[in-house]
């Protein structure tokens, strides 16, 4: 008896460290090393998030991505990616404050009214992008929002010291997007965006809005990165539509993408895409997509994470922006 006794404690305690991670940690400014107030810790395109206190301090349960990295962000300051943390020690983080080189500002909201409406109309077709949901999402706190001409002219940069908080009245979703570099070059009409989304608010209520926020929901999932990861995790593209191609147009086979090694904290396989050279990707009838390798294995998750960092996409998948953007959460209805 004593000794099922014992078995099911440390069941029930091993249970508890696989399923119930919580991570606790300070979060402080680099420079005066004094705590930062109210900082959002949270993982990247979900729900889920926690604060700091007036200590710096925060705790969070992390066991639902577990294998995710864990994200920082604060008014003020750049947001930081931690990538490797343990949950047995409390985490020590350090954000660096945003500065912004004003020095190259030649037009402002100030001395030209019309160059600033004609900007950010750029930049929210960049930003949201120029989709039928995208004319339904609302940035509520666009005075925040500073954008300046290089002095060449050609490049426009777009900087925030607070959250940009848009209102997705599209799919159903308040959302807090922390902006820490925008850059859209005129020449060739290319840009770069880096920041970090979590998802506040799904806004479900009445029936009506359900059926007309799950239809769309789903038309922008279909054919997404999320369901081509998720469908790539589960070796289940062939069925579900997609084709991959490489640059000689010949059909390429997940077992030769995918590379699998164990993970002892979660006990699930790690997944990698690896390639030596460019793909082109094809969902049903949509037009293609081309991705190109900036690492050598692309780390990916089941919910449909992956390594932003590690590709550059082009075409059809690329067209998506923050306003076609859903959570992690999501799943097909």
């Amino acid at each position: 008896m004593k000794k099922y006794i014992l078995f099911l404690l440390l069941f029930f305690s091993f249970h508890i460290t696989i399923y119930n991670q919580i991570i606790k940690g300070t979060v402080m400014d680099q420079n005066t090393k004094s705590p930062i107030t109210y900082a959002s810790v949270y993982f990247n395109t979900t729900f889920v998030q926690t604060y700091t206190d007036q200590n710096g301090y925060f705790t969070l349960d992390i066991s639902k991505y577990i294998s995710m990295p864990l994200t920082v962000s604060a008014l003020g300051y750049y947001s930081t990616t931690i990538n490797d943390f343990q949950t047995d020690k409390p985490l020590l983080i350090y954000l660096s404050p945003k500065v912004f080189e004003l020095k190259e500002v030649v037009v402002t909201a100030k001395n030209n009214p019309k160059a600033r409406r004609r900007n950010l109309k750029l930049f929210k077709n960049v930003f949201l992008g120029t989709t039928s949901n995208a004319s339904e999402c609302q940035i509520t706190n666009e005075k925040d929002i500073i954008i300046i001409n290089n002095t060449d002219n050609d490049t426009i940069k777009a900087f925030s010291s607070k959250p940009i908080l848009i209102d997705n009245k599209a799919l159903g979703y308040k959302i807090s997007y922390y902006l820490d570099r925008f850059e859209f070059y005129k020449q060739d009409s290319t840009f770069l965006i880096d920041g970090n989304i979590i998802f506040n608010e799904d806004l479900m209520t009445e029936k009506a809005q359900k059926n007309k926020f799950e239809r769309r929901r789903k038309i922008v999932y279909l054919g997404s990165r999320m369901h081509f990861f998720r469908e790539l995790w589960e070796n289940n593209l062939d069925a579900t539509g997609f084709t991959i191609r490489d640059s000689a147009n010949v059909q390429i086979n997940v077992d030769d993408l995918v590379i699998q090694n164990d993970n002892p904290l979660t006990k699930v396989k790690d997944k990698y895409l690896s390639y030596p050279g460019k793909l082109r990707i094809f969902y049903n009838r949509n037009l293609p997509t081309d991705i190109s390798f900036l690492k050598d294995n692309v780390y990916f998750e089941k919910c449909g994470y992956f390594d932003g960092t590690s590709l550059k996409w082009e075409g059809e998948m690329a067209a998506q922006r923050i306003a076609d953007w859903l959570p992690f959460e999501y799943s097909v209805k």
